[in-house]
């Protein structure tokens, strides 16, 4: 990650701002969860004060049937001829409170579920606005599964907290005060016999909600997030670990993540068994009507309440404890939401890409390293103090053991990453004081990880030039060798991938390069593409790269010697420095470092079968 005088140490650069507003700025560095929510709801307060309101009066209106009810058996039970008027008038009520809560709770209902829909769109759109700015790096070290784990998964795990806890919450609050007020006025000590089944819960749910396992709690759900990256990146890797024989250890890593949570599921589970079923025991309506009807009945053998003041008891006492029976689920969803408005708010307050108040424009072709360093983490560095050069239609060639720093070298090309250290330039111009979409406009890249969305085949072409005709489409298809191909499908250029056609690894790759030469950029940065090709498809895409590189500057990460000795100069990397550079018969000749790694990758592939002529 780059430093602060690394991004901001040039005076007049900036990170880009938003568009003002509540929502332009919903999560500071420091912000909890809970203000990350207040922040977003802001917008919508009217609306869930409204949804309160109705809520409570949709609670006290639902209770009216039940109070109808104890009425009209007071008429009913009553010595004399039945009051007539009295019984219609307790029959209306609760008909009436029927009504009125069916209505008012589809209402409020509906405005809850408003919100909540307008809040995951509003969410889902700062986070693509975030996700759009940062540093193209930062995805480098995430997983697909990791960021749709977010944007999908968590935003939608909002939607109890927002859709039904607001409900749900008057209602456990409305409902138990209003039905303990009419017991304790039809009898107070029968009420308190009532009240044991909801004391006991609280304490019982309160034990349930301790720090620890509110701890494993988010252990589940990084435990459940690993599973779901583990399948998205099975998902979309199939072809490759099919093509290549890797089925069987890509499965393992998904057994492995879902062997893990088994173990840990059961385990948590295992660890509060016994309480969790006494907590949704002691709620439960048998439980509270044997208590009610055994207090009952003894206060009525003692001629201490009339037989009657019995009947509301076992209709209202079930009301006290409904709200406890589901406050376990409930306080569950509710933890789970704090947990995806946490990693939510992460995300929301990734640094995104600065940008410069004084833009700068490419003199030429030329890119410069002077003196750059780099590091992910604090001490330790992944680059330092690089110089070199890359003049205007050459090709240079960064070769090196893994993990010597080729592929974050060549990223801060593009701008992935800004250097902790030193400069990058494009013909004169800091690559931080270069406009983004100036900048994409000088350098293309083409990576062996090809990424085609499921779009027309002239979408994923033109996705760099979205106002390409389709003439410019079709001559840089026809460049690659793709035309044919292309011609050939259900409806050619407007047939889209994965529907109506899949393509094959060697055709994704000639697509995306394609895809650059549309762009047109004069400099060109290339991540080895054909390290894991067959030599047909090989040949394919080298013939497709030199129409592609002909007269631009060129970068490749190269992991096959031979496929850089045609290079203008081979620089050899190890540790983050240059230690040697040359060409390729000039470098054989000093017998260093790149003259060992050749002989030992040739003698590999004497012993596996695997070098290519």
């Amino acid at each position: 990650m780059a430093t602060a005088e690394g991004l901001n140490g040039r005076a007049g650069r900036r990170e880009v701002a938003g568009d003002g507003g509540p929502e332009s700025d919903p999560a500071g560095a420091a912000a909890t969860p809970r203000h990350v929510l207040l922040r977003l709801l802001r917008p919508y307060r009217t609306s869930i004060v409204a949804v309160f309101v109705l809520q409570v009066v949709s609670s006290l209106a639902g209770l009216a049937p039940l109070i109808g009810v104890v009425e009209l058996g007071r008429v009913l039970l009553a010595p004399g001829p039945v009051d007539r008027g009295a019984a219609w008038v307790a029959v209306w009520i609760g008909v009436a409170g029927l009504f009125t809560r069916i209505v008012l709770a589809a209402v409020s209902g509906g405005i809850a579920h408003l919100v909540d829909g307008r809040l995951q769109f509003s969410l889902r759109r700062l986070l693509a606005q975030r996700l759009g700015r940062v540093p193209l790096g930062w995805y480098s070290r995430r997983s697909s599964g990791e960021i749709n784990g977010v944007v999908q998964g968590d935003v939608d795990q909002l939607h109890h907290l927002i859709a039904h806890a607001p409900v749900e919450a008057t209602s456990a609050v409305v409902v138990p005060l209003a039905s303990l007020g009419y017991l304790a006025w039809v009898d107070w000590r029968l009420t308190l016999v009532a009240l044991i089944p909801v004391l006991l819960g609280l304490l019982l749910h309160r034990l349930l909600m301790t720090e620890e396992r509110q701890r494993e709690g988010r252990r589940m759900g990084e435990a459940m997030g690993r599973i779901g990256a583990a399948s998205v990146e099975f998902v979309e890797g199939i072809s490759v670990v099919k093509t290549f024989g890797g089925g069987g250890r890509a499965h393992q890593r998904y057994r492995k993540s879902a062997d893990e949570f088994a173990d840990f599921f059961l385990t948590y589970v295992a660890g509060a068994a016994g309480l969790a079923s006494l907590a949704a025991l002691v709620p439960s309506p048998p439980f509270v009507l044997l208590l009610v009807f055994t207090g009952g009945t003894a206060l009525i053998a003692a001629d201490a309440m009339p037989p009657v003041d019995l009947l509301p008891f076992p209709l209202l006492a079930v009301a006290l404890t409904a709200p406890i029976a589901a406050l376990g689920h409930g306080m569950d969803n509710v933890h789970a939401a704090e947990r995806s408005a946490e990693r939510i708010r992460a995300m929301l307050t990734v640094p995104p890409l600065p940008e410069s108040d004084l833009p700068a424009e490419p003199g030429n072709d030329r890119v410069e390293f002077r003196g750059v360093g780099f590091s992910y983490d604090p001490g330790h560095p992944v680059l330092r103090g690089v110089d070199l050069t890359l003049e205007p239609g050459t090709t240079t060639a960064l070769v090196g053991p893994s993990g010597a720093g080729k592929s974050t070298l060549a990223q801060l090309v593009p701008r992935f990453s800004d250097p902790t250290s030193g400069s990058v330039l494009i013909g004169g111009a800091d690559v931080r004081d270069i406009p983004t979409q100036r900048l994409y406009r000088s350098v293309s890249f083409v990576f062996q990880d090809v990424r085609l969305l499921r779009a027309s085949i002239a979408d994923n072409i033109a996705l760099a030039v979205p106002d390409a005709g389709r003439e410019a489409v079709e001559r840089a298809a026809s460049a690659v060798g793709l035309a044919e191909r292309i011609e050939a499908m259900p409806r050619g250029y407007d047939s889209v991938i994965g529907e109506d056609v899949g393509l094959s690894g060697g055709e994704a790759q000639r697509l995306s390069i394609a895809r650059a030469l549309l762009v047109d950029a004069p400099v060109l940065v290339l991540d080895e593409a054909m390290s894991f090709a067959d030599a047909k498809t090989e040949a394919e895409i080298r013939a497709a790269l030199e129409t592609l590189v002909r007269g631009r500057t060129l970068l490749v990460i190269a992991h096959r010697l031979e496929t850089v000795t045609r290079a203008d100069r081979i620089v050899v990397m190890e540790d983050g420095r240059i230690v040697e550079s040359g060409a390729y018969r000039e470098l054989l000749d000093k017998n260093g470092k790149f003259a060992a790694m050749w002989r030992a990758q040739h003698a590999r592939g004497r012993q596996t079968g695997e070098v290519r002529r």
